[in-house]
């Protein structure tokens, strides 16, 4: 015989019970809802309108479907220079290492996606792999050939990169105040929620820009420490486009992904068969050296460290002539780079 259950009238009211809240729930995830996508709209429009106007000093190349900023200066061998984390080439053009390069070799100085100028498409994931392969890409575009590549900071990852994956011939690498082993920073995970999409982009849109211009220069300080902070930078460096809304999505984006980066990278230290100038201040308040620099001369057979004393984050204002030796160093090793990478 067949059982039929008869529900009673307390069964009936947990179950009415039940339909309410589900009935409140999906209420209240439909409003939630409709306020992110609001925020998100909110987020994208701030993106095609709040982008400062700043005249690019140098030109634009189309690579890969990416209008990419690069900035070319003198004559001679190649001398190409990845920025860091929060900045752009022109960076380096107002520190005078630039200046100092072309006198003797053609430098090249290119926005990484989403800094300065160059653009940052959503539908791509820019791994320190995919940003080291559309540099690679550019410079096949622009005619360079074995170039001595410096980077600073999160730009020598970039730079190792090239070095390990993209199958470039390079001449050298010269890496300063550089990130290269995954550690426990604060900055990750503050700043990881902001690279979230639509969730960042609601965030950055809501924040004011004048809190960004106050805040700045606290930020500047930081990594300039122990020395002052540059009139020339002060005077020079646009800090409006440094914090546009697609600027900061690139510095969130890249400093949640820092540490994956580099594990990636690691494995590939070891088995590097060109020469490796490694130079950092020993009182970087940034990057620690002891834990960074010296260990990677450790590890990348040949390389040379340089440990600059009472020196801070941004070497590539107070020791240009240090940088400038590096890469000469590097030049001179021309006739040399077959046998050293047989060695």
């Amino acid at each position: 015989m067949a059982f039929r259950f008869v529900p009673g009238r307390t069964t009936r009211r947990a179950a009415t019970g039940a339909v309410r809240i589900l009935r409140a729930t999906a209420k209240a995830n439909a409003a939630a809802a409709r306020q992110t996508g609001a925020l998100m709209r909110r987020g994208a429009e701030a993106l095609r309108t709040a982008e400062p106007a700043h005249r690019p000093p140098g030109r634009f190349i189309e690579v890969d479907g990416v209008r990419v900023h690069v900035i070319a200066r003198g004559k001679g061998r190649p001398v190409v220079l990845i920025h860091g984390n929060g900045t752009m080439a022109e960076d380096f053009v107002i520190c005078g290492l630039v200046e100092q390069l072309a006198r003797t070799y053609r430098v090249i100085v290119i926005d990484r996606p989403g800094f300065g100028h160059t653009e940052r498409p959503r539908h791509r994931v820019w791994t320190a792999a995919a940003q080291a392969r559309l540099i690679g890409h550019a410079l096949a575009a622009l005619n360079v050939e074995r170039p001595v590549i410096v980077g600073h900071s999160w730009g020598t990852i970039v730079a190792l990169a090239l070095a390990a994956n993209e199958g470039i011939d390079l001449r050298g690498l010269v890496l300063l105040s550089g990130y290269y082993y995954p550690g426990r920073r604060a900055d990750v995970a503050l700043i990881a929620p902001l690279a979230v999409p639509g969730v960042g982009d609601a965030a950055r849109a809501m924040m004011p820009g004048a809190v960004g211009q106050m805040l700045a220069p606290q930020v500047f300080r930081h990594v300039f420490k122990p020395q002052a902070v540059p009139a020339r930078f002060t005077a020079r460096f646009p800090v409006a486009l440094s914090l546009s809304p697609t600027q900061g999505r690139a510095s969130a984006e890249d400093t949640a992904s820092m540490n994956t980066a580099v594990a990636l990278l690691q494995p590939h230290y070891a088995s590097l068969r060109l020469p490796v100038a490694i130079l950092s201040g020993d009182a970087d308040a940034v990057v620690d050296p002891r834990e960074q620099s010296c260990r990677l001369h450790e590890e990348v057979a040949g390389s040379t460290l340089t440990l600059l004393p009472g020196q801070g984050h941004m070497i590539h204002y107070a020791a240009k002539a240090r940088i400038v030796r590096a890469v000469e160093a590097q030049m001179a090793l021309t006739g040399r780079t077959l046998a050293w990478r047989s060695r």
